[in-house]
């Protein structure tokens, strides 16, 4: 996320295009009669220039003064705009229910923190995360153990969740020389979503559509590759529903069909802050192999269930750094999903 463009350069590239735009040079096989697609494109591409220019100031900035203003700009978040509050209050109470409305609120506010300082963050990685520095930076959980899986020619998963600052798990990885494929819809501004994936894609790691990307996923991992998914998503009601701080969530089943099909083996981690900005701390709590002879965490419940439970508590560890602002508790189980998951504790007892 290089600031190479002067202001006057972006004005002018910005008038370049919207008279393009109008003239309809830019839109090859639309017609000129559908006003509503130059007007998407111009909105489009102003928000990309504004992105782009805030992106250079916060470039321009020093990581302990964004730390300073990320701080003014939680509390003004919280307190003031009070985005996303019924949904951040609902969320904690029921992760929460033994914590003080008082104590909740203080996750919350720390975690509008922590969502500003993990953009800024973000837009000065490419300028400061190097290979030969990493070790400022950088702190790696079971390194020795990571490593010989990532250099194994078996594939490799990897589960995290909207903790940390996540953007920068599959950066660092490539980082080493260790390329990365995640899974990620794409963008409805088309600009951003080019701008977006060119940080990404910068050290090596690749992304891959929501949809229609099960070919490209079983190739990956016949050849050895790396996968990163989340899996703290909300998969409907046809997901796999797992207890999630002690409430049923719905989850994707094909986290865990990707790394049972392909008996990957399978790590859960994260990316957390250490003190200070751009303090990296890479957590893996735990990495099973389905080769293994003793592994008992065949069926996709149970693989559910157990990665969910490893993403709780590194939750439970640092949660001013998950993202309470997305509802990850969405409507019930159906009466045969709550029998299946009870006679599973069953089983597991």
């Amino acid at each position: 996320m290089a600031c190479a463009t002067s202001g006057r350069g972006i004005v002018g590239k910005y008038r370049s295009f919207r008279r393009e735009a109008i003239s309809g040079t830019m839109l090859a096989g639309i017609p000129r009669k559908e006003p509503q697609v130059v007007r998407k494109q111009i909105i489009d591409y102003t928000a990309y220039l504004a992105v782009r220019i805030l992106v250079c100031f916060v470039q321009a900035l020093p990581l302990g003064a964004l730390k300073s203003l990320s701080a003014s700009l939680g509390w003004f978040s919280w307190h003031v705009l009070r985005l996303r509050r019924s949904t951040v209050e609902e969320n904690l109470r029921i992760a929460f229910p033994e914590k003080s409305q008082v104590e909740r609120d203080g996750i919350a506010l720390a975690m509008w923190r922590h969502l500003f300082l993990m953009v800024a963050e973000i837009a000065h990685a490419p300028r400061k995360l190097r290979r030969t520095n990493w070790r400022q930076y950088t702190t790696i959980a079971r390194m020795p153990e990571i490593v010989g899986r990532l250099i194994d020619k078996r594939p490799l998963v990897v589960i995290s969740g909207h903790l940390g600052n996540f953007e920068l798990g599959g950066y660092m990885l490539a980082l080493h020389g260790f390329p990365t494929h995640t899974i990620a819809r794409p963008l409805d501004n088309v600009y951003l979503d080019h701008f977006v994936n060119q940080f990404r894609g910068r050290t090596g790691q690749f992304m891959l559509p929501k949809q229609g990307s099960g070919p490209e996923i079983a190739e990956l991992l016949d050849r050895g590759g790396t996968l990163i998914l989340l899996g703290d998503q909300h998969a409907g009601a046809g997901g796999c529903w797992v207890n999630f701080f002690g409430k049923p969530a719905s989850t994707h089943k094909a986290v865990a069909v990707f790394s049972l099909g392909s008996q990957a083996p399978t790590a859960v981690g994260a990316t957390l802050r250490g003190d200070k900005p751009l303090t990296i701390r890479m957590a893996i709590p735990e990495i099973v192999d389905p080769a293994d002879q003793a592994f008992a965490l065949g069926t996709v419940p149970l693989f559910t269930e157990w990665y969910t439970k490893n993403l709780e508590s590194m939750v439970r560890s640092v949660p001013d750094q998950y993202w309470w602002v997305h509802r990850r508790w969405k409507g019930e189980p159906t009466d045969r999903q709550t029998l299946r998951r009870n006679r599973l504790k069953q089983q597991a007892a």
